[in-house]
């Protein structure tokens, strides 16, 4: 699908420097890669570009002549690839190469940079609302080891024992799968490239760690789940995605309790995902402000004002689009739709 008011970039040379912005500019909402050319068909960047899908071009004329670019980047270092592309390239197309295509590159991959530490910022102010969930969920397997281990020390009957340590075991199980799941959310997202991410497991995997961020006392929990839902991203941001939405549907519910629907869906090669509540709902004015960075409209000390900024930020770069419905003491839906992902041989890592 064709996008309008996007920088249409061409980049000439596909090895360790084409492969590098290949990785960085797909990630940018606003900039869309028309092809990549080089004259080695085993340069690595090939191979990366048909992961992404994006146009490999056989010839450099029919790369800057036919596909509309605005900017070409040349990363081949050859003065006379440069020559020839300031020779030839449209008149309205400019040239960015040499010392010029390096500090874009650094500029770009500086700003993942930020991003990423802003989003481990907000990620981890928010696990102290996790403590007294975290707290209740493991001292109550904690009592049962005690009580069981306090009666193994007197018991006789090799069957009750057998018995015994086998709760003993669950028990330390599931302790043990509470620590997983929130040292898995806590860590810094993954720098590995985007993987196909099954989504119903990872909004399955969200709603484990939101119940210790938020009671679910009196909710009820709707779940339609399309099984075919996969899209191509990093699965530790897809994650937080869904435990910032569904954590903040939990608390517009918190005072009277309602109705948590999640749910997936997959139409004409885009992968959808709802998650609605039946809360206080967000006032009109405000629904502008939302994604904005530092707005919140929890009482202080109780929101930075970078989730939505964040999940916004994340949906973005893996070129989604979110959207949301909001009426005042009706509820809200947070709408997000991906491109439908493909098996890129890398499955399985999320």
């Amino acid at each position: 699908m064709e996008r309008t008011g996007h920088t249409k970039v061409a980049i000439v040379g596909a090895g360790h420097g084409g492969h590098a912005l290949l990785d960085l500019l797909h990630r940018v909402p606003s900039i869309e890669i028309v092809g990549i050319a080089d004259r080695n068909p085993a340069a690595p960047g090939l191979q990366r570009a048909r992961e992404l899908r994006i146009p490999i071009i056989a010839e450099v004329p029919d790369l800057i002549g036919n596909h509309g670019a605005s900017l070409i980047m040349d990363v081949t270092d050859d003065p006379e690839m440069e020559t020839y592309l300031h020779a030839h390239r449209p008149p309205t197309t400019d040239i960015l190469n040499g010392s010029s295509s390096r500090l874009v590159w650094e500029l770009v991959q500086h700003e993942f940079k930020l991003e990423a530490e802003l989003l481990q910022s907000e990620k981890l102010a928010g696990i102290g609302s996790f403590a007294a969930g975290i707290a209740h969920d493991i001292n109550n397997p904690l009592q049962l080891i005690l009580g069981l281990a306090e009666n193994l020390a007197e018991e006789r009957n090799l069957t009750a024992v057998h018995e015994q340590a086998n709760e003993i075991i669950e028990a330390v199980k599931r302790t043990s799968a509470i620590c997983r799941d929130l040292t898995r959310y806590s860590r810094r997202a993954s720098p590995h490239e985007d993987v196909l991410v099954p989504v119903n497991g990872k909004l399955d995997e969200a709603l484990r760690i939101a119940r210790y961020a938020s009671s679910f006392h009196d909710i009820e929990m709707i779940k339609q789940y399309q099984p075919s839902a996969a899209v191509t991203g990093n699965p530790d941001e897809l994650l937080h995605v869904f435990v910032n939405l569904i954590t903040n549907a939990v608390h517009a519910m918190e005072q009277a309790g309602g109705r948590l629907t999640i749910e997936t869906s997959v139409l004409n090669g885009q992968v959808g995902v709802r998650i609605s509540d039946t809360g206080c709902g967000i006032a009109p004015d405000k629904i502008p402000e939302i994604f904005e960075p530092f707005f919140t409209t929890k009482s202080p000390g109780k929101g930075t004002g970078l989730g939505l900024y964040n999940v916004k930020t994340i949906v973005d770069k893996m070129h989604g689009v979110i959207a949301v419905d909001s009426q005042i003491e009706k509820g809200t839906t947070f709408i997000l739709t991906f491109p439908k992902g493909e098996p890129t041989g890398q499955e399985g890592l999320s």
